[in-house]
């Protein structure tokens, strides 16, 4: 089979499978698969066979050939990705290949579910496989981007699903075409391992960001608490509650895979697994301070509009304070005015007059700057 390019286009839309109807059968069949709707957008399969001296990675133009050959006789490793939900067609063809669980199925099709790693044991039609469900984040046009990514790790064979086209694997794939890399020395559950911590690396750039998005919304809160940036603080409360809420169960889904017995998963990456669940556990936890850091944003709301509240209270107490001797003089100057000394001594109103007013503000200011009250 010959290497080809497939032509870009826009990620598709993921399609999620609604719910089943109350009594039917549990899991999707690639039968049933292939007979459903397909949804916008296209799928696309890519395929890399390795072994320590060879290595080999293609894009599958025509699925149903692929599926026809059998595994190069040198590859130790298969490794089998589609992007897009799109084609129910491919996803069948695929599923009745590779004898994927129909629970497993219906998981990866019902997108949007709880991470979740499962062993499906080996029964009539179906190989024994692991199934993997885990939460890819990443930053995508500035925003913050979340998708299921679907793995079935067999012994030599890797099948990964993901909901749209675009994913954090790139280092992986060059690690892959180079010689000596330690995934070339390794199985498949190796390949599973580098999969999963480049899932999880990749949600540390986007920690990074939310950082930023928080200094800023602080500083805006602080200089300028208008309603604009209360509803931007509290949107992003709520980007953080629900990436907490996807990468919370990523750290039980690693401990899963220590704690296994089963064979998938090889010692070497055992081991290189409990780096991937420091790293889930930094993130929760950068989560659970953001998550505090955003709540606080409304409480700093409220109290720099206090304290606005409060220093326009004091300028308008102070200026209400200077004006009542002033209203009382004009008063009793106004009542009286036939008695004022000014119509015998015209230099008594500019100087005397206002002289005792400027006498009494000055005094009055300069009691409340020794009193510290302005």
């Amino acid at each position: 089979m010959d290497p080809s390019t497939a032509t870009s286009v826009t990620p598709p839309v993921p399609v999620l499978m609604p719910p089943g109807r109350p009594g039917t059968s549990a899991g999707i069949r690639a039968e049933e698969l292939m007979l459903m709707p397909c949804g916008p957008g296209n799928t696309f399969v890519t395929c890399t066979d390795y072994t320590r001296d060879e290595f080999r990675s293609v894009d599958v133009i025509d699925v149903n050939a692929f599926l026809q050959e059998h595994r190069p006789s040198w590859s130790e490793v298969r490794w089998i990705n589609v992007d897009g939900l799109s084609d129910r067609k491919i996803l069948g063809a695929l599923a009745r290949k590779y004898e994927l669980h129909p629970l497993a199925v219906e998981d990866m099709m019902r997108a949007g579910g709880r991470p979740k790693a499962e062993f499906y044991p080996g029964d009539a039609g179906h190989l024994p496989r692991l199934f993997i469900a885990a939460r890819m984040i990443s930053l995508r046009q500035g925003k913050v981007h979340c998708e299921q990514i679907s793995f079935f790790l067999g012994r030599h064979t890797l099948l990964t699903f993901q909901e749209d086209r675009g994913d954090v694997w790139d280092l992986v794939r060059e690690r892959i075409s180079r010689d000596g890399s330690a995934l070339r020395e390794n199985d498949t559950s190796f390949l599973t391992y580098a999969l999963l911590d480049a899932i999880v690396d990749s949600c540390f750039p986007v920690m990074d960001y939310l950082a930023e998005q928080l200094e800023e919304m602080e500083a805006e809160v602080l200089q300028r608490p208008t309603p604009k940036a209360m509803h931007r603080a509290r949107k992003l409360k709520h980007e953080i509650l629900v990436l907490r809420r996807e990468m919370g169960p990523m750290r039980e889904v690693v401990a899963s895979l220590l704690r296994s017995d089963e064979n998938n998963i090889s010692d070497a990456a055992r081991l290189f697994l409990r780096d991937v669940h420091d790293h889930c556990i930094q993130v929760i936890e950068l989560l659970e301070t953001y998550r505090d850091l955003a709540a606080g944003l409304s409480e700093t709301y409220l109290n720099a509009i206090n304290f606005r509240l409060t220093q326009v209270m004091k300028v308008l107490t102070i200026i209400s304070t200077l004006f009542m001797p002033l209203s009382f003089l004009a008063g009793v100057y106004g009542m009286n005015f036939p008695n004022m000394p000014e119509l015998e001594h015209s230099w008594f109103y500019p100087a005397g007059f206002w002289g005792i007013v400027l006498g009494i503000v000055g005094s009055m200011l300069l009691i409340f700057r020794r009193n510290r009250w302005i």
